[in-house]
């Protein structure tokens, strides 16, 4: 304890903020990457005007919410007051769209990634490009406000991710890491930085020429993990921690997206390595030793926060409509006057599924809180289906909604590893899908028919694996890779589990699949005619 004690005192530590879907959170670890202390913030995006977006206010009271409870914790545990750290990383949802002028006004509200209202411009750009263009994408959105003719197109003078904007405010730089600046736009892994030819293209577009920027003069600069990117200001340490007891002048690693610190929380940015966060949204990444053989919509190609290609299934929608359901349940206890923690509820619902009848009794749910562009929806409307000799259980219940969390994850893995034969050595399960032990885990390994390990760090998620690229900063080698460092001083003594996909498993879920595929018709025409 008194170890520990010194460790914070004299500021060998690092710090990880990640501001992800529905929380914020911070951790603080030591050198060897231990949890010592952790704060959070619990927050929703809403639907104004039909877009989908959070209040920046609730970005800094979120912010320095968590960093008090985390500062509070330390003082708890170790008796001793915070006032520096070795390090600071900044981690935040991928993508959307945040653009200022020349005075740092926000010029539109914050478009997160949840939006589908870039189909034109993403598909456009797809085609100019030869290179996916996803509809989240910063420069989807840029260019869907060009095609649109919007007013504040004109005064833009930076734009940025979520992450790239709350690193900028702390320290003044207007960088990004190469893994969130993927996000924004192609990437030259050749060259870590933003792919010249393709913004060259885009330049010369005859809606984009005659505007008073240019784009490379508008984006943040590329960073690969391990550089620095900047320190703590005296403004920035305010706006952390309005208490004055953090201390300014803590350098910071470059910002990344929750893509990226996945990766690194599960060990996972070495060629043939993968993994799986899943949680209010899901995505699966693969890290590739071979380019794809064409384009796909359904598949990004990102990168590692070291800048390795990098390519991704990824879907809006994952557990939010589950976890609505789990709300009424408790709420439905709770009128009968019976307490229940949530971890509990929430364990003991998820190891119920695994109590289901292999076809789901042939129930059949869609998760789409907002649109699913793997599946080709641009609006979403959860939904919940059986016909009248269903077998309506709990067990079954779950079951469905277990398996249709997983569902549009599977369509895009099956591009990669049925179509493109895509090598996997190893995939990681982590985020809150993973919690109960066994039952997600068993679900994905179903879903892909592959080996799924889970870590005992399972649930610390992003804000960890930023306050891991925070450490690599401080603490690398010389030459030495991101790859090698997680390897040997972060992961060699995790514990870990692995378990084998069950043939009857993986049967069930191709069965239930063809169900899934065949009722997206049910979900289409419940967009089109229910409505407000």
């Amino acid at each position: 304890m008194q170890a520990i004690k010194n460790s914070i005192q004299s500021g060998r530590t690092s710090l990880g903020i990640e501001l992800g879907s529905t929380r914020i959170k911070a951790v603080l670890i030591d050198n060897d990457g231990k949890p010592l202390a952790s704060g959070g913030y619990e927050w929703e995006n809403q639907l104004i005007d039909g877009i989908w977006t959070y209040d920046l206010d609730l970005v800094w009271k979120g912010l320095q919410e968590s960093y008090r409870e985390l500062a509070l914790d330390v003082e708890k545990k170790y008796d001793t007051v915070l006032t520096t750290v070795g390090s600071i990383g900044i981690s935040a949802m991928m993508h959307g769209y945040l653009a200022f002028d020349g005075a740092d006004k926000l010029l539109v509200p914050f478009r997160t990634w949840r939006n589908t209202m870039t189909a034109e411009a993403a598909g456009s750009l797809t085609e100019l490009f030869q290179f996916n263009i996803p509809q989240r994408w910063s420069i989807a959105h840029l260019y869907q406000s060009i095609l649109k003719k919007e007013a504040h197109v004109k005064d833009i003078a930076f734009m940025t991710t979520l992450s790239g904007y709350v690193h900028w405010k702390l320290t003044g730089e207007k960088v990004l890491g190469i893994g969130d600046a993927s996000g924004m736009f192609p990437i030259d892994s050749e060259t870590n930085d933003y792919n010249r030819y393709m913004m060259q293209q885009f330049e010369q577009l005859a809606e984009v020429k005659n505007f008073p920027w240019k784009l490379h003069e508008i984006l943040p600069g590329v960073l690969a993990a391990g550089e620095k990117a900047g320190v703590l200001t005296k403004e920035g340490a305010g706006l952390l921690d309005p208490s004055g007891m953090l201390k300014a002048g803590i350098p910071l690693c470059p910002p990344e997206g929750d893509a990226g610190t996945g990766m690194v929380a599960t060990n996972s940015v070495d060629k043939r390595t993968g993994n799986v966060s899943a949680g209010t949204s899901v995505f699966g990444m693969i890290v590739m030793d071979h380019e794809l053989s064409k384009v796909y919509p359904e598949i990004d190609m990102v990168t590692t926060p070291d800048g390795s290609p990098v390519a991704m299934a990824h879907c809006n929608n994952c557990t939010s409509d589950l976890n609505a359901w789990v709300a009424l349940f408790e709420e439905c206890l709770t009128c009968f006057g019976v307490k229940m923690g949530k971890n509990e509820l929430f364990s003991t619902l998820y190891r119920q599924a695994l109590q289901g009848d292999r076809d789901c009794g042939n129930l059949l749910a869609y998760n789409y809180l907002s649109g699913e562009h793997v599946t080709g929806m641009e609006e979403g409307r959860p939904l919940f289906v059986r016909m009248p000799d269903s077998r309506m259980t709990l067990a079954n219940f779950m079951r469905t909604h277990l398996f249709t969390s997983l569902g549009a994850l599977k369509t895009g893995f099956d591009i990669l590893i049925k179509e493109e034969k895509v090598a996997i050595d190893s995939i990681t399960g982590h985020g809150g899908f993973f919690k109960t032990k066994g039952v997600g885990q068993r679900i994905l390994a179903a879903a892909i028919n592959a080996p799924v390990t889970v870590m005992e760090t399972a649930g610390e998620g992003g804000a960890w694996g930023i306050a891991l690229l925070a450490s690599y900063m401080m603490d690398k080698g010389p030459d030495e890779s991101l790859g090698d460092y997680l390897k040997t001083k972060i992961f060699d003594s995790q514990t870990k589990e692995t378990m084998l996909p069950d043939p009857a498993d993986v049967e069930d879920y191709e069965a239930f699949m063809k169900h899934y595929q065949a009722g997206l018709e049910i979900e289409r025409s419940a967009i089109v005619h229910f409505k407000k």
